[in-house]
């Protein structure tokens, strides 16, 4: 006979497993602080002047700054750049979003408004940055203002490499009602396997249970005391009662 298709019965009927793509980043600032402006001026084309090491990531990140221009051909511009350390044998490929600006010495009026970059780090190419950040003229008369003093920012995110994560459907256990259970086997008499005798009344109860909870019940029902068909044990109403209590319990005695 045929059966129907995967497209012609409800989702919710099969078996269904989920899994999540997650991506993490890390993001951090390094302001790197240049003092004295006028005195660096002149230091020549190439030349520059480095931040300390920061780490973003579990990567070591600094800042070069040039104040006449990394190349000759930049030489009426300041140079910034990023670059990542290298360590022996590295062969991460770093993906980042960055941005790299220029801010006044209280840190809060922004010199240049360079937007956001995205950019790969990798051992071949470990550094990132302006060849024409501020017009040396600019500088010159912006530093004066602010006697030599300026901040350049480093906005640096560290986008981390995918991960996938297997959803696991969470099995709710309920909270444990093993005196409410079995006094509610006890009243519905449900699988019940021998009785007591009481004034002439049967009342159903459970072997196993019985056993369980009196060593004397357990020689007599499973034991080599056992009696042989053993169905029906005769007590009286005042002893049921107080039976049904213990059996219910979480304390067992030798009764």
């Amino acid at each position: 006979m045929a059966t129907k298709s995967t497209s012609e019965v409800s989702h919710g009927q099969l078996p269904k497993t989920s899994s999540t793509c997650l991506t993490e980043s890390v993001t951090a600032v390094h302001d790197f602080e240049v003092a004295n402006y006028r005195l660096l001026d002149g230091i020549g084309v190439g030349k520059h002047v480095r931040s300390s090491y920061f780490s973003v990531a579990g990567f070591e990140w600094f800042i070069n700054f040039y104040p006449d221009g990394r190349m000759a051909d930049y030489a009426d511009y300041t140079s910034v750049f990023l670059d990542r350390v290298i360590q022996q044998n590295d062969t991460c490929n770093v993906r980042t979003k960055l941005t790299l600006n220029m801010l006044e010495k209280d840190g809060e009026a922004q010199l240049t408004k360079c937007d956001e970059i995205d950019h790969v780090f990798s051992s071949a190419k470990s550094y990132w940055g302006y060849f024409r950040f501020v017009a040396k003229a600019k500088l010159k008369s912006l530093s004066q203002a602010n006697n030599g003093f300026f901040i350049i920012r480093c906005v640096l995110t560290v986008i981390k490499e995918p991960r996938t994560e297997v959803k696991r459907n969470t099995v709710v256990v309920p909270q444990p009602n093993l005196q409410d259970q079995l006094c509610q086997m006890w009243k519905d008499g449900q699988g019940a396997d021998v009785a007591f005798s009481v004034g002439g009344k049967l009342f159903k109860a459970h072997r196993c249970l019985l056993a369980a909870r009196s060593l004397v019940f357990k020689a007599e029902l499973l034991g080599p005391m056992k009696e042989k068909e053993t169905y029906c044990i005769k007590i009286d109403d005042k002893t049921l009662k107080s039976l049904r209590r213990f059996f219910t319990s979480y304390t067992q005695i030798p009764c």
